[in-house]
C-alpha cells in the first residue's frame, strides 16, 4: 500500500511540476504571427444596438491597427437588418464610417434590406455600396475564403 501511496504522489507531483513548467513556458506568447501576405476579413453587423455598431466599428478599427496585420488586411463591412441604422444619415455614426473608409474598408449595404423596410437611399451615406443580400455576401466572401467575424 504504501508503494502505490509513494507512486501516485511521485505522479502527482510531477504533473504539477509539468503544469507549472507549461505555464511558465506561456507567458512569452505573443499571439499568432502572420504567414501569409494578404488577409481578408468581412465583418457583419444586424443589429441597430449602439453598445453593438460601436463595438464593431472599434474592433474593425483595432484590426487595421494590429502592427501583424498593418498593410495586409482588407476588409468589408456587410450591414442588414437592424443594422441598417449604422448607414442612417439620421445616425450618429457617419465620422466613424468616414475614417474606416479612409483606411480602405468596403462598407456595403443589403439591398432586400433597402427594399423590404422601404428606406430611400437618401437617408442612407452616399459613400456606401450596396450588395444583392448580406447573407448571399457572407456565404461568397466565406467560399472565397475571407474570415467572416460577427462581434
Amino acid at each position: 500500500m504504501k508503494k502505490y501511496i509513494l507512486i501516485v504522489a511521485v505522479f502527482a507531483l510531477i504533473t504539477f511540476a509539468e503544469q507549472a513548467r507549461a505555464q511558465s513556458e506561456g507567458a512569452g506568447f505573443t499571439g499568432a504571427q502572420p504567414k501569409l501576405d494578404h488577409y481578408d476579413a468581412l465583418y457583419v453587423l444586424n443589429s441597430s444596438d449602439e453598445k453593438k455598431i460601436r463595438g464593431t466599428l472599434r474592433n474593425m478599427d483595432n484590426a487595421l491597427d494590429d502592427p501583424r496585420l498593418k498593410g495586409k488586411l482588407h476588409m468589408e463591412l456587410i450591414v442588414f437588418g437592424d443594422g441598417v441604422a449604422v448607414y442612417m444619415k439620421s445616425g450618429v455614426y457617419e465620422e466613424l464610417l468616414k475614417k474606416l473608409a479612409a483606411k480602405g474598408v468596403i462598407l456595403a449595404e443589403c439591398s432586400n434590406t433597402v427594399r423590404e423596410r422601404k428606406i430611400d437611399k437618401n437617408e442612407l451615406f452616399d459613400f456606401i455600396s450596396y450588395v444583392p443580400s448580406g447573407n448571399g455576401e457572407i456565404i461568397l466572401r466565406h467560399y472565397e475564403g475571407w474570415a467572416v467575424v460577427h462581434p
